[in-house]
Formats: C-alpha cells, structure tokens, sequence
C-alpha cells in the first residue's frame, strides 16, 4: 500500500473538474426556485455578487495552492497559517461538504428518473447511481479524470446550447423581455428576505470551484496550470450563471407555480423552457441531460471528499488506516468511508425525496461557506504572518489581486450570510428547524472546541 497519490491530471482534467463539481443542481433544479423566492432582479444580484466573492476566493486560493499544491487544499492552509485547531475543524467540515453532496446529487438524480419513471421507487434509481460513483472512483484518478472531462464537457455544451437558443428566442419574439421583471412585485420579490434567501442556494451553486485546490496536489504541473485554470473555470462559470438565470427570468415569470416546487424535474426551469417552446422531445433531452450533469457532480463530489479524507489521514486528523492508497493511487478506505456517508441519500425513502433534496442543500451550502471563509482567512494570515518570513510576495508565481480588501469583504459577506439564514425561517419555526440550518456551523464549533481542548493536548 501507497500513502501517494498519482499526478495523472491535466489542465483540461483540472478545468472540467471544478466546472463538474459547479454545474449540477445548482443551475439545473434550484436556480428556477432562486428566481421564484427573490423575483429576477434579487436572483441576478445574489448571483452576480457571489461570482465577485468566488473570483476573490479563486485567487486568494490560486496563490496559495501554486505556491504550495496540495491534496488537502485551504484545510491544510488552514492547519499552517491559521492554527491546528482551526484546521482540524475546516477539514471535517469539508469532508462532510462533499460526502453530503453526494447526497443532493444523486437525490436530484432519482429525481430526474421519476420523470420517466413515476410509480418506480427513486430509492432504486439512488442504489444504481450510488453503486456507479463508487466504481469510477475506484479505478485510477487518470480515468476518473476522463470521465469527468466528458461528463463535463457535455453538460457546459447544452448550458451553451441553452444560452444561444434562449437569446434567440428573446431575439425573434417580442412578447419575450423585460416585462417579466415588472410582474406583481418584482424585479426584487419578497425584499431583503428574498435576495438573503437567494444568497443560500446562489452559494451552492458557486460551490466546487475550490475543486481546483484539491486537485492540485495531483496535477502535473500546478504552477502552471492551476492560474489558467482558475481564470477559465471562474469565468465559465459566471457566463454560465448568470446568463441563464437572465434568459430564464425572461422567458418565464418568477411567479411561475411550477419554479415554486423542487420534487420534480418537470420544475426545472430548463426542462420548463425547452418543453414550451421546442417540444416534449426536446424536454427528454434537456431530462437526459440534467441527469448526466448530477451524476457528474455527485462523481466530483466523490473524488473531492475521499482525497480530503486522505490528506487528512497523512496529517494525522484521522486514524491512520485513511492515509494510504492502493497501486492505482486510490485511497480506497477514505472512498468507502465518504460513501457512507454519501449512502444518507437512502434516508430520503422514509422522509420524501423532494423534503430531503431541501434539507441536504441547507446544511451543504453552511458548510460550503464555512469553507469559503477558512480560504479568506487562511490567505489573509498566509500574506501578513507566513509569507513575509519567506521572501514577501516577489517569491509569488501567482498573486491574487486587491489584497487585503478582497479577502476582509470575503469574510465579511460570508458571515452576513451565514448569519443572516435565519430570516429564510419566517416567523414561525420550530427548533429542529433552526438547529437544522445551522446544523454545520454547530457541529464546527463543537470539533473545534474539542480539539482545541481535549485532542490537541492528547496529540501532544
């Protein structure tokens, strides 16, 4: 047995990687809901503010993970530049980020199979997929890599595909445009409550750009490929966002009642569009489509949270069996063990799929932004505390910009955020709920505090 993983990944690998991780039910399922809670004009502002926050996140990362790449990415940032206490939480929590996407996307799977398939249990279809992920993860990272490029690369072709029919269609049809904006109260529906509301699933979607970050300790040549990545992926990915959400808000109103519902990929805004105007046909594509984009970011989420689990074996932050890959340069026990915990999506046949979908996405985007705020803070403490003790910034290959603004905004917008979920509880909630949606902050606090005061000191 190995405790080295293989650098087997290309740029274009290392590009699609963190593209497949962003583009699944973010922009496929929860971006009609998005444009239902905060009307067009709040959806494209949460949106377009976090595309700045995640191109500053990009780079404070970029500069951190060429100037040292790692397998354990900003959590092992985290342990160096911040604290070890601090890291130890970071890692967990990402760790349970991904795992628990895994999750949300293979639920959203078995969604998209009910629409065939109505009076099949999804459970099944969840079983199938499930067993999928797994085995493509088994075999050596250079496959994993090409399945998730063409995977990838097929999902960003029909986003395209969207975009220029979309413009189009708006082009051709004067009863399309900016009236849809002007419905009821929109284009800011529900006020503050629905751009803070829009905040969370926006950062979902965005989630799985720092993909990179992970990737880079597999990469072949980090210093030069992870900068152009970050770029490419960055920008992609804003067009991609962005774009769609203004052609879906153009073409459908956000007081739609099918954007209202998240059960069914009949919900889907893209489903919605391509069956109103281009056919039942054309919607069983998009349908086929959608299915092969959540396969391929549960894939990326399996990838990512089993080599956090083995970098976080190496360092010492979990039982040693996790830090050791097979000849393939697998880590084969960190795999079984982020798939237990990506195998809750089993839960959803007791509680209702379209119910669990709602709960996972919740307590995957705090974690996410958990994450977000350790890259801010670990590159904040990187740049003042570390780096001037080992030559300054001349010694950078690649420096992030508006440094130290964009990291305190960073930091700032993101504590608001987390803070701020409370008002998408209304008035009358229970204290299940509340616990649920700060479930990932409550647990982060409790391993840090722990290690803080009892495992750090046992380490020792």
């Amino acid at each position: 047995m190995s405790q080295q993983l293989e650098k087997r990944l290309e740029a274009r690998h290392i590009n699609m990687i963190a593209i497949g991780g962003s583009i699944g039910t973010g922009i496929f399922l929860a971006s009609g809901y998005s444009i239902f809670i905060g009307g067009p004009g709040g959806a494209m502002m949460a949106y377009g503010l976090m595309a700045v926050i995640v191109y500053f996140l990009m780079t404070s990362l970029g500069e951190m993970s060429t100037y040292k790449p790692s397998s354990g990415s900003f959590c092992d940032y985290s342990t160096m530049y911040v604290g070890k206490s601090f890291g130890f939480a970071m890692s967990y929590n990402y760790w349970l980020n991904w795992a628990i996407t895994i999750a949300a996307e293979i639920s959203a799977a078995a969604l998209v199979m009910s629409y065939w398939f109505p009076h099949v249990n999804p459970v099944y279809f969840s079983l199938v997929f499930f067993v999928m992920i797994v085995i493509a993860n088994v075999f050596s990272v250079k496959v994993y890599g090409e399945i998730e490029y063409w995977l990838s690369f097929i999902k960003v072709g029909v986003i395209i595909v969207f975009i220029v029919l979309g413009i189009f269609t708006i082009y051709q049809q004067p009863q399309f445009g900016t009236q849809n904006w002007h419905v009821a109260d929109a284009p800011f529906h529900n006020s503050w409550y629905g751009f803070i509301s829009v905040f969370l699933f926006a950062g979902f979607s965005f989630q799985g750009t720092e993909l990179i970050g992970v990737a880079s300790g597999e990469t072949k040549d980090p210093e030069k490929s992870i900068p152009k990545s970050i770029k490419l992926v960055f920008w992609r990915l804003t067009l991609f966002y962005v774009l769609s959400i203004g052609i879906i808000s153009l073409l459908l109103p956000f007081n739609d009642p099918m954007l209202a519902q998240q059960d069914s990929v009949t919900t889907s805004p893209y489903t919605i569009i391509f069956a109103k105007y281009a056919g039942q046909y054309a919607a069983d594509a998009m349908n086929f489509i959608i299915l092969t984009a959540l396969i391929s970011a549960a894939n990326a989420s399996m990838y990512s949270s089993s080599r956090i689990l083995w970098y976080m074996g190496k360092d010492g932050q979990t039982p040693s069996v996790f830090k050791y890959a097979n000849k393939n340069g697998v880590p084969m026990m960190a795999l079984f063990a982020t798939a237990l915990i990506g195998s809750l999506v089993f839960l959803s046949s007791f509680i209702g799929n379209g119910t669990f979908f709602s709960y996972i996405v919740q307590i995957s985007s705090l974690c996410g932004f958990i994450a977000w705020f350790g890259i801010a803070f670990s590159h904040y403490k990187f740049r003042r505390n570390y780096l001037p003790n080992e030559g300054g910034v001349e010694v950078l290959k690649y420096r992030a910009k508006f440094y130290p603004w964009a990291q305190l905004i960073s930091m700032f917008v993101i504590g608001f955020i987390v803070l701020a979920q409370f008002i998408t509880l209304g008035e009358h909630y229970s204290i299940l709920d509340f616990v649920m949606i700060y479930s990932s902050v409550i647990l982060f606090a409790i391993i840090y505090l722990l290690h803080k005061f009892y495992l750090d000191k046992r380490m020792k």
